[in-house]
């Protein structure tokens, strides 16, 4: 009798059940298929929206590298016009990416002006990451250690020259050659001298450095 009593409960908890569920469906169904189609069509959006960015990237990036390749070869007119194509219609990265070598180009091809202008600007870009415009002050100075003066060299890099900024050795380094150059001995010193202490300057640098220390002993202008 007990089994009985459970089997017909059983029974009438699942017809309820079953009611319950036809008037939820009955109630709701829109809401339910709305929910569901709107479901599958973010997920759709979402992976059609990967799929443009990997496609347009992996574009950019072939383009990227056939640039590269042309100015290697020494195609450099070509090379310089596909780098300034990307800068327009690139994807991610590679458009400041494409603007660098565009620089590059320039300063092969024998445009200071146009290659220091082109790096300053990089360099002032604040929507750029810190690494990619440091980068860029530091190539616009170097130039201007022949194609300008101890202040415009000063002005691309000094602020990079503190404790604390990973590009410090190379921009103490510009800094010093372009003093150097401008027969200010003593600022020279101060920054060779400067990269001389600094425990983490790279071997290079720092051999350097201890060289132009040595000439500018030699012209008594040693500090």
């Amino acid at each position: 009798m007990a089994d009985d009593n459970s089997t017909f409960i059983r029974e009438v908890n699942e017809d309820l059940r079953s009611d319950y569920m036809k008037a939820l469906w009955k109630r709701f169904r829109f809401v339910l298929l709305a929910v569901a189609i709107g479901v599958v069509a973010v997920t759709a959006g979402l992976r059609g929206w990967e799929y443009w960015k990997e496609t347009t990237a992996a574009r950019s990036g072939d383009v990227f590298l056939a640039a590269l390749e042309k100015a290697r070869s020494g195609n450099t007119d070509a090379a310089l016009a596909e780098f300034q194509e990307l800068e327009k219609t690139g994807y991610g990265s590679y458009p400041v990416l494409a603007q660098m070598r565009a620089a590059t180009v320039l300063a092969d091809k024998g445009d200071a002006a146009s290659a220091i202008a082109a790096f300053s600007e990089i360099g002032k870009d604040v929507s750029q990451p810190v690494a990619i415009r440091d980068a860029a002050r530091l190539r616009a100075a170097y130039l201007l250690i022949d194609h300008g003066s101890y202040a415009d060299v000063s002005a691309e890099v000094e602020v990079l020259a503190v404790p604390s900024n990973p590009a410090r050795h190379s921009a103490r380094e510009a800094l010093g050659i372009s003093a150097y150059k401008a027969g200010e001995l003593k600022q020279a010193a101060e920054w060779f001298d400067a990269i001389a202490a600094d425990r983490d300057t790279p071997n290079g640098i720092k051999t350097r450095a201890g060289l132009m220390l040595d000439l500018i002993a030699a012209k008594g202008g040693a500090s």
